[in-house]
């Protein structure tokens, strides 16, 4: 999950995504989502950063985030991600690697690409069939777009509707 540090610097924004190694499923059960959420919400908290667009799907995910301090934001996934590593293999009695390779990102210059990737990102359960519409999908950000759910009650909402 190594990631050129120079590129993380104060105010770039970022897509950082990653996929799982084939033909693994990354997110099994809505619990697995969940448990990364709370996870990556919790360590986003120690590196200042503004959370644009994400979605989680079974094989892989996308967030689109702007590093709003000096301290890089990679590390809230190398952190997240190490952790559900460690969750997914006890949990599923398995040994080994998720990810195809290392964390990927491709630093954003221009606003028009900004706006693409929220709409890429958000359309991905739709475009994958997993959903009929952006508002089934729970686990991006899509409903706090649109309003119906608030980023900082998501991890409640999700566990109310258990």
């Amino acid at each position: 999950m190594r990631c050129s540090k120079e590129l993380f610097i104060k105010d770039s924004f970022f897509h950082i995504y990653n996929r799982s190694v084939e033909p693994l499923i990354l997110f099994r059960e809505r619990d697995d989502y969940i448990w990364f959420l709370k996870r990556f919400k919790k360590k986003a908290t120690e590196y200042p950063a503004t959370v644009f667009a994400y979605c989680l799907m079974p094989n892989h995910f996308h967030f689109l985030m702007r590093q709003d301090s000096n301290k890089a934001i990679y590390k809230i996934f190398n952190d997240a991600l190490s952790s559900y590593v460690r969750h997914y293999n006890f949990k599923y009695k398995r040994k080994g690697t998720l990810f195809e390779g290392n964390l990927q990102h491709i630093s954003i210059k221009e606003n028009n690409y900004l706006i693409y990737l929220c709409q890429y990102i958000h359309f991905n359960p739709k475009k994958a069939g997993l959903v009929k519409t952006l508002e089934d999908w729970e686990f991006s950000n899509y409903l706090e777009w649109i309003g119906n759910r608030n980023y900082l009650d998501s991890s409640q909402a999700y566990e109310s509707k258990r």
